[in-house]
């Protein structure tokens, strides 16, 4: 779940990776093209059948939409579900192989069934009622499917017990359609890492240019929901992992206050900053699948804190004059990754004020790039902590139960979980003590103080802000195998560390390359960033489908 690095510490990586290793991608991935090789006729072709990828109309609709379809008798859930499980099989594995699902569930259509029965029957549970979605793999659930965080070491692994967030998904009437692949371990294993590939999954490519990174860690989420695989997405972030990779993959994403869902069931890193939250193609989507996951997790203590501060339907926020009377800041300092991200911004700004908000612009975020070196304190500690948890509630079919059995496991099976990079992060974080050390409990409190006291809250107080805006990345890079990511802008850091909400939305375009625009505010206060966010949206409608480009220069 972490991908943005900290700008003050550029020495130490944090997007992870997507590369293949030979003999692993799942379900017969073929080799994929990435920087270095050669390929103009494969290019010429993939170019060539761009149009024939476009998705069929229906697939694109949103889940209002599929839900009228459906309650009028229109559409059926199977007959939705197959449309999607038909597109996958054309583009995944074969086609332009975006190899973003890692498993497909064999009972997804016999949900479906069951989901048309009850409504056939006037039992219909809400408004994600026979929505097929995909979920990242991180994601406990207890099923014919298998949960590996994308490493061949949990490769056996199906937990007893559904993740909170797949237990509320399912109560809301959702389809489960399969898995998405994942930088492994959410992107916190090496410091030399490839962003959108796992051991177990191989490399997630861009729908956009393929041989472009998807970022981390929610690579397959986004790759998957850009490409209409399914209506709606679920990824997780602990530093990055979803707007990130919402941003470069065109889409809509929410990394949620750090409690408003639960978050048993899901591989960790951190205690303090994971999440998981909606990947879509539209406000609208997000808003539909955030209320439904809500609720207080028995298992997940953070929830408590969101006692009658969730709300269990965010759609009432989608109003497009919400940025009438909003007072929003511009964090400059978080921008200038380059001159035409710096121009979208502008733009983007300028529709803003158009739409009737205040903008003041900047406002200076005098603790950016301060917290970076405690952040990872902080990560290392819980990392080690959270995962011997975590391994503790699984069967003897895992085969690791501690981050040092991992360790091992990866050393013996070096030719295939390390093929492109190592595992420094996991190597640092073993050396850490228990949660009680005076060096994690010092680093934890200054992320506390920096992020949030002297931070966000700091800055919204002095100008009465509504949300703060930045620009949530440059554009994607070239993925390469052989030098791993070279990342060329992005900040997500400051309500990552808080356990604040952020939203990013389409901003544009750097010529085919997607640009997002992210808003930030204080804790429990997603219902604000998802009117401004769709106000700016219904202003702007920059998001456009994917070309599936070969390359782009």
């Amino acid at each position: 779940m972490r991908d943005q690095p900290d700008k003050s510490t550029l020495d130490r990586r944090t997007f992870f990776g997507a590369s293949i290793a030979a003999g692993v991608t799942m379900l017969g991935a073929p080799a994929i093209a990435v920087a270095g090789e050669t390929g103009t006729a494969r290019d010429h072709a993939a170019n060539s059948a761009n149009q024939a990828q476009q998705p069929d109309e229906l697939l694109s609709k949103s889940v209002a939409e599929l839900g009228a379809m459906m309650q009028r008798g229109a559409l059926t859930s199977r007959d939705l579900t197959q449309r999607y499980l038909a597109r996958i099989a054309q583009m995944d594995k074969t086609g332009v192989a975006i190899n973003a699902v890692i498993e497909l569930n064999p009972d997804a259509l016999a949900i479906a069934d069951q989901r048309d029965a009850e409504r056939k029957a006037g039992n219909v549970r809400g408004p994600l009622h026979g929505i097929p979605v995909l979920v990242k793999d991180n994601i406990g659930s207890a099923d014919k499917m298998r949960t590996t965080a994308g490493s061949l070491a949990l490769a056996n692994s199906t937990p007893a017990k559904d993740a909170f967030i797949i237990e509320r998904l399912r109560a809301a009437g959702a389809v489960l359609l399969g898995k998405t692949n994942l930088s492994e371990w959410a992107n916190y294993r090496s410091t030399h890492s490839i962003s959108g590939w796992s051991g177990r999954g191989g490399l997630t490519r861009n729908p956009y240019v393929l041989n472009r990174n998807t970022s981390g860690s929610s690579s397959g989420t986004g790759a998957s929901i850009a490409a209409t695989f399914a209506t709606i997405g679920i990824g997780t972030e602990t530093d990055g992992s979803i707007v990130s990779p919402s941003s470069i993959c065109g889409l809509v994403g929410i990394k949620p206050t750090v409690g408003l869902w639960g978050r048993s069931g899901i591989v960790p890193i951190s205690a303090s900053q994971d999440t998981a939250g909606p990947m879509t193609r539209s406000v609208a989507d997000a808003a539909a699948l955030l209320g439904p996951l809500t609720g207080v997790d028995p298992r997940d203590s953070a929830t408590n804190a969101s006692r009658g501060k969730s709300v269990a339907s965010y759609e009432k926020f989608l109003d497009p004059a919400g940025l009438k009377g909003a007072r929003i800041g511009v964090a400059r300092e978080l921008a200038g990754f380059n001159d035409v991200v710096d121009a979208r911004f502008d733009e983007a700004i300028a529709a803003m004020r158009n739409a009737g908000a205040t903008i003041i612009d900047p406002v200076r975020m005098t603790t950016a790039g301060k917290y970076g070196e405690a952040e990872g304190v902080v990560l290392d500690y819980e990392f080690k902590a959270g995962l011997a948890t975590y391994f503790a509630t699984l069967g003897s079919d895992a085969g690791v139960k501690s981050l040092a059995d991992l360790i091992a496991f990866n050393e013996r099976e070096k030719a295939r979980e390390m093929p492109w990079f190592g595992q420094e992060t996991f190597i640092r974080a073993e050396k850490c003590g228990p949660l009680t050390d005076k060096k994690y409990l010092d680093a934890r409190a200054k992320c506390i103080r920096l992020a949030r006291t002297e931070g966000i809250d700091a800055v919204m107080a002095k100008h009465k802000l509504d949300a703060i805006i930045l620009p949530t990345n440059a554009p994607a890079w070239t993925t390469d195998l052989l030098n791993g990511d070279h990342v060329t802008g992005g900040d997500s850091s400051f309500a990552a560390v808080a356990g604040y909400p952020s939203i990013t939305v389409p901003m544009g375009f750097d010529g085919e390359l997607p640009i997002g625009l992210s808003f930030v505010a204080r804790a429990w206060e997603e219902g604000k960033l998802i009117k401004f966010a769709f106000a700016f949206e219904q202003a702007t409608k920059l998001r456009r489908e994917p070309k599936y480009l070969a390359t782009y220069p």
